[in-house]
């Protein structure tokens, strides 16, 4: 029979490891619907870039990315968007 504290411990990490994988999902999904919008030239691309760099940042609060990660993601999704820019005027 398993001891209590390692079952604590099971249930712990189960409820852990559905909270990542939400915030890790609701993540990529923010990043995917900003590179879509760039891609199409949609007109609520700012909108999005604020989006995806918002879930960057609660990421990075939450423990799911590193500092280096989200501040690396982060400059990606803001060249991209100033390339785009540049190209558009």
């Amino acid at each position: 029979m398993a001891k209590k504290s390692s079952l604590k411990r099971l249930r712990q990490i189960r409820k852990r490891t559905l909270r990542n994988k939400m915030l890790r999902s609701a993540l990529k999904t923010a990043i995917k619907k900003f590179e879509q919008a760039l891609a199409q030239g949609a007109p609520d691309v700012e909108e999005k870039l604020r989006a995806a760099l918002r879930a960057i940042d609660k990421a990075r609060t939450k423990g799911i990315l590193h500092r280096n990660t989200a501040a690396r993601k982060k400059s990606r999704l803001m060249r991209k968007y100033n390339q785009a820019k540049l190209v558009a005027s």
